[in-house]
């Protein structure tokens, strides 16, 4: 489609012009915002940059919250909230954890909260966790409840699970 235009416009040469004034070819459109340069900043979000990490020897007392990715090797006392969350194998969380994606190798103290929860062999989970998919795997230790919800990251969720209803 583009090399029919493309032959078409250079033939007259006083034709490029009016072209692209007129608004009527959509084809022009596209080119324009792209000379622009309009298209990169929309472009540029959608690259993920590295992940931050924190290192085995810091300690961190607060909450956490970033849109992008996290690598914990430390201790955080507090909650934390990201994109994708990777809790490594001398890491402790102790606090909530609300992530697109978590996956724990290490040990966490608290309410998981993700679309996608994954507990390795080498996992401490002691708390509740709230999923949309979930892989535990065999030698993962894991104490409390697991309940899926469609959209575990919600606020609207309820502080303590309910137990199983009895009929």
């Amino acid at each position: 489609m583009f090399s029919k235009t493309r032959v078409t416009e250079p033939r007259p040469s006083t034709s490029p012009a009016p072209a692209a004034a007129s608004p009527a070819p959509g084809q022009s459109l596209p080119e324009r915002p792209a000379a622009e340069g309009s298209a990169v900043p929309s472009a540029a979000p959608k690259p993920r940059s590295a992940p931050s990490i924190l290192s085995a020897d810091l300690h961190v007392t607060g909450n956490l919250k970033t849109q992008g990715d996290v690598q914990i090797e430390g201790i955080v006392e507090g909650d934390i909230r990201a994109h994708q969350l990777t809790i490594g194998e001398s890491a402790t969380i102790k606090g909530e954890i609300v992530a697109d994606d978590v996956i724990v190798h290490g040990r966490v103290v608290g309410r998981v909260r993700g679309l996608k929860v994954r507990l390795t062999a080498s996992a401490r989970v002691e708390g509740d966790i709230i999923h949309k998919t979930i892989a535990i795997e065999s030698g993962a230790h894991f104490e409390g409840s697991v309940q899926r919800q469609d959209d575990p990251l919600s606020n609207g969720i309820t502080k303590k699970l309910a137990p199983p209803a009895a009929e």
